[in-house]
């Protein structure tokens, strides 16, 4: 007699679904991660600015010969700013000073994003190197040394912004 050799089969499960099922699985999953992900993100950028007042300079244009500069302004205080006024001081492309002026952001919700446009007059965007806060005109609302020391400026722009 011959010896026969049994070879072990090894089981595979396969689980036969529709087309549709796996693509609202798939769906699921990619939601699920996006989600989780977009609530870290979010929670970063609320940290960051916690007990902060966030000045982002995000677009300066230059029409009809007048600079307009637009911030996005956050408030990461707990309570609401009635009115906050920076003394700002602006610097040409030599690094000179350019003016003094004061802009008022107003009113400033908690954790609410603002934007606020200022136009400067005979002044060309593109001349503009670099814009100092030189110290909050008025903060009403909060403490006022808050509106200075919680001061976190930054730029979009090629235009640096200082505080």
């Amino acid at each position: 007699m011959q010896e026969r050799k049994i070879h072990p089969v090894k089981s595979r499960t396969v689980l036969q679904l529709p087309l549709g099922a796996y693509v609202k699985r798939l769906t699921f999953i990619l939601m699920t991660s996006l989600c989780l992900t977009w609530g870290q993100f979010a929670a970063a950028q609320e940290t960051d600015i916690a007990g902060r007042l966030s000045v982002e300079l995000n677009a300066a244009q230059t029409l009809d010969g007048a600079c307009t500069l637009s911030f996005l302004i956050t408030n990461g205080f707990e309570k609401p700013i009635e009115q906050v006024v920076f003394e700002a001081v602006l610097f040409d492309a030599n690094g000179q000073v350019d003016r003094l002026t004061l802009f008022d952001f107003g009113a400033l919700p908690p954790a609410r994003p603002r934007v606020r446009q200022f136009v400067l007059p005979q002044a060309e965007c593109e001349g503009l190197s670099r814009i100092l806060f030189n110290g909050a005109n008025t903060c009403r609302g909060v403490d006022p040394a808050l509106c200075e020391t919680g001061l976190l400026p930054s730029s979009r722009t090629g235009i640096e912004v200082l505080g």
